[in-house]
């Protein structure tokens, strides 16, 4: 993997990604304190409607930025929304109303919205080499999982020395710096296609390829899988460690650093996995890993209680395994899955969809948790993700190779690909066809 950083504004990008990441986690220590502070007891309520304000973001306006953005230079599309943050990370420490947090909130999570879709679209220009991508793939996971495991630590040790505020202003460093160093770097430009269709076409283009791709529409439902574990881990891990065991701080730090640890293997050991297997197999494997083990550990709580602390810690990065190996080959699909000058589009519709399965997840943990008690509720969720895994392997079945039936109902009767097939609309041969007659191969 290290080989990657050869490349100069790889190197630079990952940096940037890095950093942000770094800001972001030390704003949501500090957004917690806020809250708190603003408050007092209803603070998990406000952090509940900002969280849902971040999911709403992202699921309605990211297709929609990215309609807008490709009409524009790549490069100040990411510097802009990193500047964007910034401003946002310094407008926080004088809120002094709870409806302040959630317009900067709004603000700060529609330039996400925007940055990020863009930022994932780049890569796979940028490394044309599908093993470069994929060792790209698996650094962008340990990144976030090293996020999860230095930001609260880096907070820790501030907010001996200084006070919360402080924290807002190290976020505004963060992407600060993810801004200098995007905009240092020779970052690709976009496909002057992209931007030549009109606005309609590109608002809609990335999810009609992503729905209308098997591929695709089996990763949504991984998504949802993924969405359904993970939402109960960090609903709820809270809940099992300080309130079921009567654990410390620092338990609850060591049980979120297993299911990261175990994410990060996963993330270690995915470029040789997928170099022996297909990316439906890992991602299937994954999602059935992750299924099994939320219903078989919630049935474990419903009947016999909590297991031993050593048990549960080896579950969490069982499931943080699993977790990883749903998403992380993720990229390798959209990628495969269309031209270049529809790659931000399909980036777009990847993380509204994705995140559409986690606005329905993360309520419904937390709700579960409380109604109908921790074993239940993991129980529950396991099932969820047992569903999606089943919903994959229908719309995604296995040796589906790369001859694909498809249609073409608005082509005129006389289109020569119509003629080609003898008038036929429904036809299947070797490649994904899109609606204006371009093809790509399929993989897996």
């Amino acid at each position: 993997m290290l080989g990657l950083f050869a490349n100069r504004t790889y190197a630079a990008l990952f940096s940037a990604q890095v950093i942000a990441l770094l800001g972001t986690g030390l704003m949501t220590v500090a957004l917690g304190l806020l809250a708190y502070d603003l408050a007092g007891a209803d603070a998990g309520v406000v952090l509940g409607i900002a969280l849902t304000i971040k999911m709403v973001c992202y699921v309605v306006l990211s297709p929609l930025a990215q309609a807008v953005a490709q009409k524009l230079p790549r490069k100040p599309v990411l510097v802009g929304a990193d500047l964007v943050r910034v401003g946002v990370a310094l407008c926080l420490p004088f809120v002094s109303e709870v409806w302040q947090i959630y317009g900067l909130i709004f603000v700060l999570q529609s330039a996400s919205a925007t940055f990020t879709p863009a930022y994932q679209a780049t890569l796979p220009d940028l490394l044309p080499d599908e093993g470069d991508y994929t060792r790209a793939l698996s650094l962008s996971r340990l990144a976030y999982d090293l996020e999860n495991l230095t930001s609260p630590a880096l907070a820790a040790l501030l907010l001996t020395v200084t006070g919360y505020s402080a924290l807002f202003a190290g976020t505004a460093v963060g992407f600060a710096g993810s801004a200098l160093l995007i905009g240092m770097a020779a970052v690709p430009a976009l496909d002057p296609a992209s931007g030549a269709r009109p606005f309609r076409e590109r608002l809609t283009r990335g999810a009609r390829i992503y729905l209308a791709t098997p591929r695709l529409r089996g990763l949504l439902a991984l998504n949802l899988a993924a969405s359904a574990a993970g939402a109960f881990v960090l609903v709820n891990t809270v809940v099992l460690v300080r309130g079921q065991m009567g654990g410390r701080e620092s338990d609850l730090a060591i049980a979120m650093a297993a299911f990261g640890a175990g994410s990060m293997a996963a993330a270690l050991m995915l470029p040789r996995l997928l170099e022996q297997g297909n990316d439906r197999r890992v991602m299937m494997s994954g999602a059935t890993g992750a299924a099994a083990a939320c219903v078989g550990l919630g049935a474990w709580i419903a009947m016999a209680g909590l297991p031993g602390w050593g048990v549960f810690l080896a579950l969490w990065a069982v499931i943080g395994f699993c977790y990883a190996s749903i998403l992380t080959p993720s990229g390798r699909l959209l990628r495969s899955s269309a031209h270049a000058e529809d790659r931000p589009a399909v980036f777009a519709a990847q993380f509204a969809l994705s995140h559409a399965g986690w606005l329905v997840t993360y309520p419904l943990a937390g709700w579960a948790g409380k109604a109908l008690g921790m074993g239940a509720a993991l129980a529950l969720l396991g099932g969820l993700a047992l569903l999606g895994v089943v919903a994959a392997r229908v719309v995604w079945p296995a040796g589906l190779g790369r001859v694909v039936e498809h249609e073409h109902p608005d082509l005129p009767p006389d289109h020569p690909h119509l003629r080609a097939h003898h008038g036929n609309r429904r036809h299947a041969h070797v490649f994904v066809i899109d609606d204006e007659h371009r093809a790509w191969p399929t993989q897996g």
